[in-house]
């Protein structure tokens, strides 16, 4: 069965369309420029494929060479879409580059027709490798759409330029590329799966970033951009699990603002606010890119850090002195800000409850003992099934007091 050229470009134009209107939709929708980018660059090369099939070669000439120059802004427009995905300056240069190359390759080689075509196939074949280049440079493991988004750019880049490497091996270069040639055939079925596969990675993208954004959201606290109890605890539980491969302890701080109810009630809401956005940025300033930071409750704050506690205990030194510096004003009215902090520490695999709750019994002592200060945990933390079932130990012995107790008391009254 022979299948007709002209009628798979023609096909290869409308699905090019469609996926270019569907894209265009999705962007006023969304407002995702990358998807605005793709969408017009397959407008682009849905447009200059059919008017290539239905009047270009018969008029030839200017026509011919304006379609082609569209088709190569559309390779253009595909690569700068992936660099604004990624959040990249478009690129003009290199948008028209391709085009510019093609159009000076015609001007001095115009007696040269299969020059042409290698130069054709090479600047299409260049545009896939940068737009696989950069769809790949976003190397993060919850990318579901990493391979294949390197995988179908290069394999249609293959496609374009395997006729050309193997036109001297196979039969000649005039023959390779006669327009009823096998490759020319396979290229225009390839031309609709490309279009179809790339536009499948590409809601692939903008679904896993979606995702991932939805998860930052859930996982931060908005008024001060640091991690809330949530993410916190997530983040801390990977934190324990990779030191405890590694033999190395971690520690606990937990920060409680002094007098942080006082704020609210003399100087409002707003005021208290800015107090906890100024602490988040007092605390971030002053311990490493490696500790973690959270937001765990109204006025408390909590930190990990993978390092000994004598470490640690300096760290929050530091934050307590810089916080108590601040000297900040309301309506002219000083407002005291100073923080009292408990540290604890524990080996390696700890759980972070454990650490919180022996970090917390020596923040109430630094609260108890003046406030202003950093109190550390008198005690190792137990690890969570030891504490859990010292609990049920004590409660037992609760119990058994009470219970011996009323007997005392039935038996007097008897």
């Amino acid at each position: 069965m022979s299948l007709d050229i002209s009628t798979l470009y023609l096909v290869a134009a409308l699905v090019a369309a469609m996926l270019g209107a569907l894209l265009l939709f999705f962007w006023r929708q969304e407002r995702i420029p990358a998807l605005g980018w793709w969408g017009t660059a397959y407008l682009l090369g849905a447009v200059s494929i059919g008017a290539w099939v239905l009047i270009g070669a018969r008029l030839g000439g200017p026509v011919l060479l304006a379609v082609n120059i569209i088709g190569f802004l559309a390779c253009g427009m595909v690569w700068t879409a992936a660099r604004v995905f990624h959040g990249r300056r478009p690129s003009v240069v290199g948008l028209a580059a391709g085009a510019a190359i093609w159009a000076a390759t015609v001007f001095f080689a115009g007696e040269a027709p299969f020059l042409d075509t290698v130069v054709s196939a090479a600047i299409v074949a260049a545009y896939a490798a940068l737009t696989a280049s950069e769809l790949w440079s976003e190397r993060r493991s919850t990318m579901r759409s990493r391979w294949p988004a390197l995988v179908i750019p290069v394999l249609h880049g293959a496609v374009l330029m395997l006729p050309i490497a193997l036109g001297g091996l196979l039969s000649s270069h005039d023959d390779a590329f006669q327009p009823n040639s096998v490759w020319v055939m396979i290229f225009a079925i390839e031309l609709v799966l490309y279009a179809v596969g790339t536009v499948f990675i590409i809601f692939m993208m903008v679904s896993d970033r979606t995702v991932r954004a939805h998860k930052a959201a859930a996982s931060i606290d908005p008024l001060t951009g640091l991690l809330n109890r949530r993410g916190f605890s997530e983040a801390t539980a990977r934190m324990i699990e990779r030191e405890a491969k590694a033999g190395r302890p971690v520690t606990v701080m937990i920060f409680d603002i002094d007098h942080f109810k006082s704020i609210n009630d003399r100087f409002g809401h707003p005021a208290g606010d800015e107090v906890l956005k100024l602490f988040a940025a007092v605390i971030t300033a002053n311990l490493r890119i490696t500790d973690l930071i959270g937001r765990i409750g109204g006025e408390e704050f909590a930190a990990m850090l993978p390092c000994a506690i004598d470490e640690t205990v300096l760290a929050a030194e530091r934050v307590r002195l810089a916080f108590a510096g601040c000297g900040i004003e309301v309506d002219d009215a000083p407002i005291d800000t100073t923080v009292s902090i408990g540290v604890a520490g524990g080996p390696a695999d700890t759980e972070l409850d454990v650490l919180l709750a022996s970090a917390d019994t020596a923040l109430y002592r630094a609260k108890r003992g003046g406030r202003n200060r950093v109190e550390v945990a008198a005690e190792e933390p137990l690890s969570l099934d030891e504490s859990r079932r010292r609990q049920v130990e004590q409660a037992s012995v609760r119990k058994a007091s009470v219970v011996r107790q009323t007997g005392s008391v039935v038996g007097v009254a008897q």
